[in-house]
Order: structure tokens, then sequence, then C-alpha cells
């Protein structure tokens, strides 16, 4: 089978390579977004699906527009392709590039669709506290992943999972899901189901002020926010930026989502419900762990954190170096 790989980041990586390893498909090309110019240094730096595909001796179209591209489509076409496969390419693709392959363009998406449908699914699904996700190939068409479904794949959510280690768990499982599904597009033993676009939702690009923690908002919200738009939430200490990025909520309803040995330590935290303290208020100090803060309802321990201009650290690495105290507020940014 020959195919036309659309993709960019991390995420297309193991479906890109299941691929160019596998011997019954042949890639001939790979259409990815051009290069970036990192903050660091400035220099231009390619996507890792291009990485990739260079390394294997692949073709690579780099658009900056690809649905005005007019040579880039001519050369397309001219390939011939069975099938274009997409997963995180980052444009929309034209009804033109739509009915260049034989048998239709696959997208792979990080969702149960038609939930979390646009840019967004893993993020946006973790900040609503979903407790499963997972990928759904579908056949393209014009509309943003509303096209007719193929097959499905489901995971579950772990509590302490953000968007990172989310995102690496679903890579994997859409590149084998997508080897399924062209095996059996090719044997026609796909029946392709409309989406219910009554049951839709939609998972919009994350924009700046997502970051920004509310401390009167409750403990499992924060929770969500920091590991869904991991890892750029932000609060402020002692007039400073302060990113946090990884958490744990001590609740009751939630120790039992924890890893063991977690569990262990998080039952040994005296019991802090009687503690009168306003939003944002660093309420207890757990030794060998962080420090705890009070929201608007419940408490969040603070497991990492980083400083403007500093790495992540420990929650108890940045106590013990701010000699953070009891009593102390983190300010909304």
């Amino acid at each position: 089978m020959k195919i036309v790989f659309f993709g960019t980041p991390q995420f297309a990586i193991p479906t890109l390579e299941k691929l160019l390893n596998h011997p019954e498909f042949e890639v001939l090309g790979v259409v990815t977004q051009p290069d970036k110019r990192r903050e660091r240094g400035n220099k231009l730096t390619p996507p890792p699906v291009k990485a990739l595909a260079t390394a294997h001796n692949i073709p690579v179209w780099q658009s900056e527009k690809i649905k005005k591209d007019t040579e880039t489509l001519t050369q397309l076409q001219q390939l011939a392709a069975d099938v274009f496969i997409v997963a995180a390419y980052g444009q929309i693709l034209s009804k033109k590039i739509l009915k260049m392959p034989k048998l239709g363009c696959i997208n792979v998406h990080g969702s149960i669709l038609p939930k979390y449908r646009g840019a967004a699914p893993i993020q946006w699904c973790l900040y609503n506290g979903e407790q499963e996700t997972g990928i759904t190939t579908i056949l393209m068409d014009v509309g943003m992943d509303t096209g007719d479904m193929l097959l499905k794949a489901i995971i579950p959510i772990n509590l302490l999972d953000n968007a990172q280690i989310l995102a690496e768990r679903l890579a994997t499982l859409g590149a084998d899901l997508l080897i399924e599904t062209l095996y059996q597009l090719e044997k026609q033993e796909i029946q392709p189901i409309p989406q219910d676009n009554d049951a839709a939702t939609y998972a919009s690009l994350i924009q700046k002020q997502d970051y920004n923690l509310d401390w009167s908002r409750n403990a499992i919200q924060l929770h969500n926010q920091i590991r869904g738009f991991y890892p750029n939430c932000i609060t402020t200490f002692r007039d400073q930026a302060l990113k946090i990025t990884a958490t744990i909520p001590i609740c009751s309803a939630y120790i039992c989502h924890l890893p063991l040995e977690l569990q262990e330590k998080v039952h040994k935290i005296p019991d802090l419900s009687t503690i009168s303290s306003q939003p944002g208020e660093v309420v207890s100090i757990v030794k060998g762990m962080g420090a705890i803060v009070q929201t608007g309802e419940g408490l969040l321990l603070l497991r990492e954190v980083q400083l403007t201009g500093k790495r992540p650290q420990s929650g108890w690495d940045f106590l013990n170096g701010t000699r953070l105290n009891v009593g102390e507020v983190m300010g909304n940014s």
C-alpha cells in the first residue's frame, strides 16, 4: 500500500515509525509544517516528523499553506498514493487534497469521537476530568474531525497523568490502531460510521489565559487544569511568576487512585480540615514532599514547580530553597 504521511509533532512519530518499518506499506513522502525558530539561540529547528523522514531518506514537503501550494499539490497528485495518513499535521486539508488518494485520507485523532473534535483533545480531556479517552481513526471530510469513524481504541486515564504522559500513551495506541485500520480497510472489512453531531464537543486551541491559576477554584479542578495544560500553568509567589507543574489533590475521594507509595505518604498527612485559611494560602508543609495549599474547596499538594529562569524542581526542593513558610499566599497571575 502506497502512503503519503501528514504529521508534525512527537505525537505523530510512533505512527510514522510503524509505517516505515512495516513490509506491506511504502511511505512515498511526508508533508509537515515548516521549521520553527526556538527561543534559545533562535535556531531553525525541524519538526520531529521531518527529522524522522530525513533519517529514512523520505521526500519531505513543508508548505506554509498546503491548500494554496499548487506546486506541492501537483507533486502529491503525481505520486498516485493509495491513502494519505494524517496524524497531528496542523493544517486543514482541502477537498482537492482529500480526493487525491484512492482510499481517501485517514486521520488518527486523539479522542473518542465525536467528543473533543479540534486542536487540543488531550489537554481538554484532562482539564474536564475525563476518566477515559482513546484514539479514533476517521475517513476525513472537509469538516473539523467530522468524518465517518473507522475504528476506536479506549484507555483509562490515571489521576497523575498529564498531557505529555497521556499523549505518549495515545501516540503508541494510535500507531497500532492505524495499522489495523489499514488492514481492514484494504480488505473492505470496515463499515464507516457517521458521527452523531448532536453529541459532539470541541477542543479549541489553548489560549494564554487558560494557563492562569485561580485558587478560588476547587482542588480537583486546579489539579486537572495543571495536568491538562502541562507544563504551563502559572501563579505568582512573592511577586514572581511560578509555574505549577504537578500536584496531588489531598482528598479522600482521590487518594485511592494514587500509586501505592503515594497513598501511604498522603495517609500520614494530619487532618487539616479544621484550619481556617484563604484560597492560595500555604496551610501545611509535608516533609519530603512539599507545601499544601488551600483552594476554594479542598487542599492541593505542590509536587513540582518551576520558577522563572529555573529548571523544574520538586515541591520539597522548592520549599527548602525559598524557605517557604506556612501562611504565605500564592496569588493569581
